[in-house]
C-alpha cells in the first residue's frame, strides 16, 4: 500500500520513535508561528531555557491578538515581543500587518514543511501541503529552540471529496457539514487529509478554511495535498519558487475513511455555543439577527470578502444589523480597496475594522445583550465574544451576508430568489498586493543581542515546585464535558492585557463557571493543593497554556477526566500537573466537589505503572485510573514541569 501526504510528511522528519498510532514520535520542526497573546509566554521561555538564537527555519512573531490599545499594558507587550525578536532571531509582524494563518500562509509557507505553532489554528498551515500542528507555548519555545516536536502518532483519516460545490455554498459549509456528522471530538487524535477529484474546484483558501476548522473537531493537524492549486497560490503571492509537488500515492492507505460529495452541501450554520452544533441554514431561517461579523483565520481569503462585497453592493443592509468586518491581512485590505469592495461594503453600511484577529478572540466588537451575533468565525464558546449571556452562530460569509441584508438568518439561496441576484462573477486579481514593509526580519547573526524591554504588567514566570509524593486534596471543581479553554483561562479585552502577568491573570481562572474559585484555590496553594474533576474532552479549544499555567499557580495538582483535548493535555504535563483519566467513566458520578481525593506513592507508580488508584476519603470509595503520560513527561511532571528539566539539559 502505498503513503498518504501526511505519512509522506512526517516520515521525511522524524527522529524518533515508530509511526504507529498511538505511540509517541518525535519530529523535526523547520518553521515556528507565535502570536501575542501567546508569544509573551514563549519569549519568556525562552529566556528562561537561556537560548541564543532561533535554530529553526523560519520562526515569526505576529501581532494580531490584542491590537485594542485601551491603556498601556498591550503596547508594553509589542514592544517586549520586538525586542524578544530582535534578542532571539524571530520575524516580527507589526500590529495591524494581519492575522498569523493567513499571513503566514501567504509570506512563509512551504509545500513539504512541519510547523508549530502557539495557537490552535496553525493547523491551517496543512493547507499547503505542510504538516503543521497547534501547541502549547512551551512546544513552540522548545522547537525555537531546536528541539523535536514530540506527540502521539495519529492515525491518518482519509476524506475523499467528489463533485462540485453548489451555488450559494463556499468551503466553510463543507468543515461545518464535517463537524455536523462528527462534533467536536470526532479528529481527536486523527490527522484529517483531504484528498480525490473534489479539490480541483477548491483554491488554496478555501482549503485553508477547512484546515483551520479542523481544530473544532478535535483533530492533531488537517492535510491537503500540494498540486496546481497551491502552485497557482504561491505565483499570486510572487513565491512560485517555494512550490513542490506533494501528492498522496495513488493507492495511499489511510486507517479511516470517509467521502463527501461536494454537489450535495447546502448553506450550514453552527447555532450557539458549540462548533458542533450544526443544522441547516433553512432550519433556522427567520431568526432575528442583531450583528454580522465577516472575517477571522477561519474565513481569511479575498475571495471570502469579495463574495460579501458583491452581495452588499448597491443594496443596504437591514437597519437593526451591524456589518463588521476584519480584513485578516493589510495585503487583503489593499486588493478589497483597488477591486472597490472596500467602497461596496461601505456604502452598504459595513464597518471596516483594522487587519487582525479582534471580534474572534473578544477583543472588542461583542455583540449586544439578547442579540444574535453571526460570524464567519472558527468559535462560538459561551463567552468567547466578550458578552456573557451571548449567542454567536457560525456561517459563510454567503449565509453572513444574505442575513446582513435582511436583519434575520438567511439561506443565500433564498435571498437570490427574493432579489433576483445572480452568484456574484468574482474578478480577483491575478497577482496579489505583496507588501512586507510591516514584517521586520531577524538580525543577521553575529549581530549584538537585543536587551528584553520589558513594562510593569510582564512578570517572571512562576517556579514551580515538584510534584509531591502524595495528594490528599479536595475537589474543588467538578465540570460537565466539552469544558473550554475559554472557560478555564477565558480571553477577551478585560483578562488578555494580563497574558504576560500570571498572577494578574490568575484572578480570571473558571471564573465563567465559578466567580469563587480563584479566591477558594489559592487558599489551598501553598498547603494540599486541590484537584479538578472533569467530564469528556476536557481543555478543548484554544492552545493557551494559561490554561495550565493560572490553576498550576492557584494550587492545582491534578485533573481526573473522563478525556482530554490532545494540547490542554500535553500543557498540564509540561507545567507539571497530573492528567488522569477514569478506567471506568461511570466512577465520574460518583464523586462530587468537596470530596477529598487521595494518591499515594506517586513517584513510583507514575514511573512503574499507566494506573494507579484514586482513593475517595469522604466517601470511603476506591476508582480506578489510568495516565497516557510519556516517560519523558511523567519526568517532567515530577520534576514540577519542564522548564526546570530543559534549562538543565540546555
Amino acid at each position: 500500500m502505498g503513503d498518504s501526504v501526511a505519512h509522506k510528511l512526517i516520515a521525511s522528519h522524524l527522529v524518533s520513535g515508530e509511526m504507529t498510532p498511538g505511540t509517541e514520535v518525535g519530529i523535526r520542526v523547520d518553521q515556528t508561528l507565535t502570536q501575542d497573546a501567546t508569544g509573551t509566554l514563549v519569549m519568556q521561555e525562552l529566556e528562561a531555557l537561556g537560548l541564543d538564537r532561533a535554530r529553526t527555519e523560519v520562526s515569526v512573531q505576529y501581532v494580531d491578538h490584542n491590537l485594542l490599545q485601551a491603556d498601556e499594558k498591550n503596547a508594553d507587550d509589542h514592544v517586549f515581543l520586538e525586542s524578544a525578536c530582535r534578542r532571539f532571531g524571530i520575524w516580527y509582524s507589526k500590529p495591524g500587518n494581519g492575522v498569523s494563518h493567513p499571513t503566514h500562509m501567504q509570506r512563509f509557507g512551504i509545500p513539504g514543511k512541519t510547523m508549530v505553532g502557539s495557537d490552535s489554528h496553525t493547523c491551517a498551515a496543512g493547507s499547503l501541503g505542510m504538516l503543521a500542528i497547534g501547541v502549547g507555548g512551551f512546544e513552540a519555545a522548545t522547537a525555537i529552540a531546536g528541539r523535536p516536536l514530540y506527540v502521539r502518532m495519529p492515525e491518518v483519516w482519509g476524506v475523499r471529496l467528489t463533485g462540485e460545490l453548489p451555488p450559494w455554498t463556499s468551503a466553510k459549509d463543507v468543515i461545518l457539514e464535517m463537524l455536523r456528522r462528527h462534533g467536536v471530538k470526532g479528529g481527536v487524535n486523527r490527522i484529517i487529509e483531504y484528498h480525490g477529484p473534489g479539490l480541483d474546484s477548491l483554491g488554496a483558501m478555501d482549503r485553508h478554511v477547512i484546515a483551520n476548522m479542523g481544530a473544532e473537531l478535535g483533530a492533531t493537524t488537517t492535510v491537503f495535498p500540494s498540486d496546481g492549486a497551491v502552485r497557482e497560490f504561491l505565483r499570486k503571492e510572487g513565491r512560485e519558487e517555494d512550490f513542490t509537488e506533494l501528492l498522496p500515492d495513488e493507492d495511499a492507505h489511510y486507517d479511516v475513511t470517509e467521502e463527501i460529495d461536494l454537489s450535495q452541501i447546502e448553506p450550514l450554520i453552527a447555532r450557539p455555543s458549540s462548533p458542533g452544533n450544526v443544522v441547516p441554514v433553512r432550519e433556522v431561517a427567520g431568526t432575528d439577527v442583531g450583528q454580522v461579523v465577516i472575517g477571522s483565520s477561519a474565513n481569511p481569503g479575498l475571495r471570502d470578502f469579495a463574495v460579501a462585497a458583491a452581495m452588499v453592493r448597491g443594496r443596504q443592509i437591514d437597519a437593526s444589523v451591524s456589518l463588521d468586518v476584519n480584513p485578516t491581512s493589510r495585503q487583503i485590505l489593499t486588493d478589497l480597496t483597488r477591486m472597490g469592495a472596500v467602497t461596496d461594503l461601505i456604502t452598504a453600511g459595513a464597518r471596516i475594522h483594522q487587519s487582525g484577529c479582534l471580534g474572534c478572540i473578544g477583543m472588542g466588537q461583542a455583540p449586544a445583550s439578547g442579540q444574535n451575533s453571526l460570524r464567519t468565525f472558527p468559535r462560538n464558546f459561551p463567552g468567547r465574544s466578550g458578552t456573557a449571556e451571548d449567542a454567536v452562530w457560525l456561517c459563510s460569509p454567503e449565509t453572513a451576508a444574505a442575513s446582513a441584508l435582511t436583519g434575520a438568518i438567511t439561506d443565500p439561496r433564498d435571498l437570490a430568489e427574493k432579489f433576483d441576484m445572480t452568484v456574484p462573477d468574482l474578478r480577483l486579481p491575478d497577482r496579489h498586493s505583496v507588501n512586507t514593509r510591516m514584517l521586520a526580519p531577524p538580525p543577521e547573526p553575529g549581530e549584538e543581542r537585543a536587551e528584553l524591554v520589558k513594562g510593569p504588567n510582564i512578570s517572571a514566570l512562576p517556579d514551580f515546585p515538584p510534584l509531591p509524593d502524595r495528594i490528599s486534596a479536595p475537589v474543588l471543581l467538578k465540570v460537565p464535558d466539552d469544558v473550554s479553554t475559554d472557560e478555564i483561562s477565558p480571553a477577551g479585552a478585560a483578562a488578555l492585557p494580563y497574558r504576560s502577568n500570571v498572577p494578574k491573570l490568575a484572578d480570571f481562572t473558571f471564573t465563567r463557571i465559578d466567580r469563587d474559585y480563584p479566591r477558594r484555590a489559592l487558599e489551598t496553594a501553598d498547603d494540599t493543593g486541590h484537584l479538578i474533576v472533569g467530564g469528556e474532552n476536557y481543555g478543548q479549544g484554544s492552545s493557551r497554556e494559561h490554561a495550565a499555567i493560572t490553576p498550576r499557580y492557584l494550587g492545582l495538582r491534578a485533573v481526573v477526566a473522563k478525556s482530554f483535548a490532545r494540547i490542554h493535555w500535553q500543557n498540564l504535563a509540561n507545567f507539571g500537573v497530573l492528567a488522569l483519566v477514569f478506567a471506568d467513566p461511570g466512577d465520574y458520578d460518583r464523586i462530587d466537589a468537596g470530596d477529598v481525593l487521595v494518591m499515594e506513592d506517586l513517584f513510583t507508580t507514575l514511573r512503574g505503572s499507566r494506573e494507579l488508584t484514586l482513593h475517595n476519603e469522604t466517601k470511603a470509595e476506591d476508582y480506578r485510573l489510568r495516565h497516557d503520560l510519556s516517560e519523558r513527561q511523567v519526568e517532567a511532571v515530577l520534576a514540577g514541569g519542564q522548564i526546570p528539566l530543559l534549562a538543565r539539559e540546555l
